[in-house]
């Protein structure tokens, strides 16, 4: 079995967080030896303020979604062989994964419609083996059924589409059954089913997204507003 170079570790903020040089050595490195891995795997972007940043740092897999986390580990570590790794890509790529190896996976989040749909296209398009979903819309005292549902169906994979903070609070309180990868996912089902529109490609490689969806959604200019404190970071070298 081909043997893969350990992916390095970063430390932004205090945090460390997985540098992979592409999203096939992210996918490559979440499914080793053939095993996917346990825990929960999270993203990490400049509009996450200290309070979430305390939150994820829980996670045992970091990984870097916006450019502007890219651009400050290649700041302090200049040889740094680092890319973004879009959430929704990954996961995407995750899914097409789980089918062509038969991982049991668990849909959690979400709108009911949403949901619904999402678990169609991943059956019809890579036949993926989903035992389980629940979306986002149940009362807090339902927690731990939702929990004891996940363990007894067996799912090695779970993805939450909730959004932050929710998703991660969600996610760090799920840890008691390690058995488990926890993917935080946002707004991805609504994307995945057209519902919602990504960027256009060019402003993804342009690593220009987060404009695109501010313009998209000018209600986020709050979330955006963080940028600046980040950037504060960025140039006093405090990263």
């Amino acid at each position: 079995m081909k043997n893969h170079a350990p992916v390095p570790l970063y430390r932004i903020r205090n945090i460390p967080l997985h540098g992979f040089a592409d999203q096939a050595t992210c996918l490559a490195f979440l499914f080793a030896e053939g095993e996917v891995k346990t825990g929960t795997l999270v993203v990490i972007n400049a509009e996450q303020d200290k309070p979430l940043w305390d939150l994820i740092a829980e996670a045992e897999y970091k990984y870097a979604d916006g450019i502007s986390i890219v651009c400050a580990i290649k700041r302090k570590y200049p040889q740094a062989e680092v890319t973004r790794v879009a959430g929704a890509d990954l996961w995407e790529a995750l899914m097409q994964k789980a089918g062509a190896e038969g991982t049991p996976v668990f849909l959690l989040g979400g709108k009911p419609a949403i949901l619904r749909q999402t678990e169609e296209k991943l059956r019809k398009q890579w036949q993926v083996n989903i035992v389980g979903s629940q979306d986002g819309y149940f009362p807090a005292e339902q927690r731990d059924s939702v929990f004891e549902r996940v363990r007894a169906s067996g799912a090695r994979i779970v993805t939450v589409a909730m959004g932050s903070p929710r998703q991660e609070i969600l996610m760090r309180d799920c840890r008691r059954h390690p058995q488990e990868l926890y993917m935080g996912v946002g707004g991805t089902y609504d994307v995945f089913t057209g519902h919602v529109k990504r960027a256009p490609l060019v402003w993804q490689r342009l690593g220009l997204e987060w404009l695109y969806r501010l313009l998209s959604q000018p209600s986020r200019i709050t979330r955006q507003i963080k940028l600046l404190k980040f950037l504060a970071y960025y140039f006093s070298g405090r990263l």
